[in-house]
């Protein structure tokens, strides 16, 4: 079996377009233009992790979080100043 070289991740938006460039623009991620409009992102590298839908007790939570994206870096004082500097 060959090693998995990417992975995919769709993040749904009420916004579509502003969550677009707020990765284009404040991320500053490269991308491409998939077709009118549609924007993928080359992300950093990543990790997934997998969270249960209930609580230890099996009582499923009044509210399933669809998606959750975390932003990593390795100094975070340098990391907000430049996000700062772009706004």
């Amino acid at each position: 079996m060959g090693a998995i070289t990417g992975f995919h991740t769709v993040v749904y938006s009420t916004d579509a377009e502003a969550t677009r460039v707020f990765f284009r623009d404040v991320l500053a991620w490269r991308w491409v233009d998939a077709h009118g409009g549609w924007l993928i992102f080359k992300t950093p590298p990543s990790e997934l992790g997998v969270h249960p839908t209930s609580d230890d007790s099996g009582e499923e939570w009044s509210r399933v979080p669809s998606h959750q994206v975390s932003i990593m870096c390795d100094d975070l004082d340098v990391t907000l100043t430049e996000l700062r500097e772009w706004g």
